[in-house]
């Protein structure tokens, strides 16, 4: 693993020891940022199931404001401590050990302009992250979503779909308000 581009391109991240992790590989992450690129830039930023914590520093890399890590295995944690620091960025980086539905609950005085999912395949997860997200109203108005999950698994949500790419049994899904939000 490593950041594909911005200030820290190049950097190597470590992984979390194990296989409870499943790493965005580099070629779906750059995916993904390509398809992403507008919404990057001094964006506020959610990466809700850390792991490794590659997805917020990527953002970070390629200029977004501020990531909150959210990461509850104390393991995965100390990594995502690690790449942050390794990457520079620890300056506009927030990590909590939490669980996410937790820290949701808490953040609803805060919205962000970028979310990133990427919880473990299967289950009921992904969706009652969604759910959290528009429970608490923490999307802000033109914000998006990254939802990464296994192309079988299928999740019920309030958002509209953006976009769908599928990258071999890895899908991405891209997904905002409803209402198209507007910035007042």
């Amino acid at each position: 693993m490593r950041v594909v581009s911005g200030s820290a391109r190049g950097c190597k991240l470590q992984p979390v020891p194990g296989m409870n992790t499943r790493p965005t590989t580099d070629r779906v992450k750059e995916n993904v940022f390509n398809l992403i690129q507008d919404h990057v830039r001094d964006a506020d930023v959610l990466d809700l199931f850390a792991g490794t914590g590659q997805l917020g520093i990527e953002a970070l890399s390629r200029g977004a404001a501020h990531c909150d890590f959210i990461e509850h295995n104390g393991t995965a944690y100390n990594v995502v401590s690690k790449n942050v620091q390794t990457a520079r960025v620890q300056d506009r980086a927030s990590l909590h050990r939490v669980e996410a539905r937790d820290f949701l609950a808490k953040a609803a005085a805060k919205k962000y302009s970028l979310i990133f999912l990427d919880p473990p395949y299967g289950g009921t997860i992904l969706e009652n992250a969604l759910s959290g997200i528009e429970r608490f109203d923490i999307l802000s108005a033109n914000g998006i979503i990254i939802c990464e999950s296994a192309v079988e698994d299928r999740f019920a949500h309030g958002f509209e779909v953006v976009r769908e790419r599928r990258y071999g049994a890895t899908m991405i899904t891209v997904l905002r308000r409803q209402d198209g939000g507007t910035d007042e």
